[in-house]
Formats: structure tokens, sequence, C-alpha cells
């Protein structure tokens, strides 16, 4: 029972910190807007490994699309995080310039072009 006596009192409970404030549902193309930013990221990566001309072209792309679409400051960090996966999933993989490397950049290109005409078509743009 001594041991008991002995404790400290429970400390006052400290105010809880505000919530963030709920942010606003993204647009229904939230997804493919996401992968867009994913897809410039690995092509800002692969282009500049690559030496490629417009290797910074995607970086402002990228800047073009935060500023439009990055309403908030979640929805950018969002946009920022993607395009730092991409980035990044390609600079695990890839260190030199090989023809698998010009190929992935190929592939991302014609891929990130679709997805761009379809979120015009679709979406406006």
């Amino acid at each position: 029972m001594a041991a008991l006596a002995q404790q400290r009192p429970a400390a006052p409970a400290s105010k809880p910190a505000e919530p963030a404030a709920p942010e606003p549902d993204g647009p229904p193309y939230e997804p493919q807007l996401l992968q867009l930013a994913e897809i410039m990221g690995s092509l800002a990566y692969l282009r500049t490994l690559c030496g490629g001309k417009e290797a910074q072209d995607w970086r402002d792309r990228m800047a073009a699309l935060v500023e439009a679409e990055g309403r908030t400051p979640q929805r950018r960090d969002r946009l920022t995080a993607a395009f730092n996966r991409g980035f990044k999933a390609y600079a695990l993989t890839h260190r030199a310039c090989t023809d698998a490397s010009q190929e992935a950049a190929s592939r991302l290109a014609d891929q990130g072009g679709q997805l761009s005409r379809t979120l015009a078509g679709r979406y406006g743009g």
C-alpha cells in the first residue's frame, strides 16, 4: 500500500490539438492526376539520366500542374509526393542510361500523353 501512496498524481490533461480542417474532396480525376504526376517524376529522372534536352521541362510541367491544381496545401503535398515517388522509383533501378532506360522513358511519355488527352477530353483543360 505504501507504493500506492507514493504514486504521483495524474498530470492535468492538456488541451488536445485542434484537428486539421477536413480537406474538401478532390476532383473526380484526382487518381489520374496523381498518376500523371508520378509519370512526370519518372520522366524527369530518366530524361536527366539520359541527357535528354527536355529533362528540365518535366520539372517545369510539374510546377505548372501544382500551380493549376494545388488548391490546398494537402493537395500540393499529394501531387509533389506522387512526382517524387515516380522519380525515386526509377532512381533505385536505373543508375546509367541504357536501352531499358530509354525504352521506359518512351513508354512513360506515351502513357502520360494518353492520360493527358483522356483527362482533357473528359474534364476539359
